[in-house]
């Protein structure tokens, strides 16, 4: 397992800054439907074991945040209200799968936003002019 775990660890340091957040926005995705399936279950340990990770990965994407980029704010707004719904849903308030859904849901659509202006920066081509001679 050491030369898996190695293999896995030297794929994440060559992603881009880009593919890192994507993964952080896939995992948590994974974690909530996980949450979703373990309150089916009633099995409450791994239900609370995904919510926590879910926001230990919410609360990575707040410290990572430049907050001196126009949409940081919106963003920081947004990571803090989910972190406040998934404690609502830990707690026991709303242990509704609905709630895990929407949170779930409110991820996907940032995640995609970021892969499609990902793909966008991409395809943009920045030629230099440079004058022919001769």
């Amino acid at each position: 397992m050491p030369g898996y775990q190695k293999y896995k660890e030297q794929s994440i340091y060559s992603m881009s800054n880009l593919e890192l957040l994507l993964l952080l926005y896939d995992e948590a995705i994974s974690r909530l439907s996980k949450a979703e399936i373990a309150l089916g279950d009633k099995d409450y340990a791994i239900f609370e074991d995904c919510l926590r990770r879910t926001t230990r990965i919410v609360r990575y994407l707040i410290d990572i945040l430049d907050m001196r980029q126009p949409l940081a704010q919106d963003l920081w707004d947004i990571y803090t209200y989910l972190i406040y719904d998934v404690s609502l849903i830990k707690s026991g308030r709303e242990r509704r799968k609905d709630e895990i859904g929407r949170i779930s849901h409110i991820l996907s659509e940032l995640r995609d936003a970021f892969e499609q202006a990902g793909r966008k920066v991409s395809d943009s081509h920045y030629v230099q002019r440079k004058s022919v001679q001769g």
